[in-house]
């Protein structure tokens, strides 16, 4: 295995970020979200389901970005090469205190200039999904839940994940 295989540096707008090292528990969100999302495309048939550290290159040397979670349609499965090189079908960040800014702010405002057609925010600390999906090129709040309840993704068709499954 290279270094390289492990760099959790992302470049954002020119500049290289190093991010920490995830949490346990982060991961444990990670890991269930993951298997909800995956089990649920691998059964439909809607294309693939990846984890961090995965690089999204959206313009080389400029913008890389790993988010925690991404998902391709099959039918746009040419952007997976050596890395993601073009835009994926939705992100996830799983956001801690540390990485609040970037991932709210920062990385939602970069996703949403490349086009990403759904951003996934999951907030640990309020129990939180908030799913994002583009309209008229600016991001709108699609679906909601905090402490209980279920969001839908609208490019996942048919995805419905209960947040109490995701932050046990």
């Amino acid at each position: 295995m290279q270094a390289r295989d492990l760099d959790l540096t992302e470049i954002i707008d020119g500049e290289e970020v190093m991010g920490p090292s995830p949490f346990f528990r982060h991961q444990n969100i990670a890991v269930n979200l993951f298997r909800k999302i995956d089990r649920f495309v691998e059964r439909t048939g809607l294309g693939y389901t990846y984890f961090s550290p995965l690089d999204i290159i959206f313009e080389e040397g400029f913008n890389r970005l790993q988010p925690d979670i991404l998902f391709i349609k099959k039918e746009h499965m040419n952007i997976a090469q050596d890395w993601i090189r073009g835009v994926p079908d939705m992100v996830c960040e799983i956001i801690s205190p540390g990485t609040y800014n970037r991932d709210t702010e920062v990385k939602r405002d970069i996703y949403e200039r490349y086009k990403v057609p759904e951003y996934w925010m999951v907030l640990p600390e309020f129990l939180t999904i908030e799913i994002l999906t583009l309209e008229n090129e600016k991001y709108e709040i699609h679906s909601f839940a905090e402490i209980e309840g279920t969001v839908e993704s609208k490019v996942i068709e048919g995805l419905q994940v209960n947040i109490k499954d995701i932050f046990n």
